[in-house]
């Protein structure tokens, strides 16, 4: 199948499982979650929602709980939306890269803290250090008009 095609069912997908989550499903479970994006397989019969969810652990198992038990209803609104001979069985799962790309920003912070300790630099004198644009910008020369005589 083109791959074009199954970017646009994928899209497709992705929004009608973000509006579902959002503003249709009504399971107290499910709260705090961000639809990251929605893969389907090429014959359309099977798709995989991921999903973002803020919160702590058993948080995020009592949503991805719920979830699932909201799968057919889901499944029901992708029904409405897409005009294909089969509707793909979707399934949620947890992304984590969200999370983990916090926890990456969080060691490259804490990595710079350390480096500047070792140099000596106090972090607020780090900040200190940064420029505005402003004072890099070179002295404007008067233009041709301008110049006194």
């Amino acid at each position: 199948m083109k791959s074009h095609r199954l970017a646009r069912v994928s899209e497709a997908i992705r929004e009608v499982a973000a509006n579902a989550i959002l503003f249709d499903i009504k399971d107290p479970r499910v709260k705090n979650v961000t639809v990251t994006r929605a893969e389907v397989s090429a014959d359309l019969q099977h798709a995989k929602v991921y999903v973002s969810i803020m919160g702590t652990e058993k948080e995020q198992q009592l949503t991805m709980h719920g979830l699932r038990s909201a799968a057919g209803f889901v499944q029901t609104k992708v029904a409405d939306r897409l005009t294909t001979r089969y509707v793909p069985h979707i399934t949620f799962i947890l992304d984590e890269g969200v999370k983990k790309s916090i926890e990456i920003a969080r060691l490259i912070r804490e990595e710079n803290e350390l480096a500047a300790a070792d140099a000596g630099i106090v972090p607020s004198e780090a900040d200190a250090g940064i420029q505005d644009e402003e004072d890099e910008k070179p002295a404007e020369r008067p233009g041709p008009a301008e110049q006194p005589e």
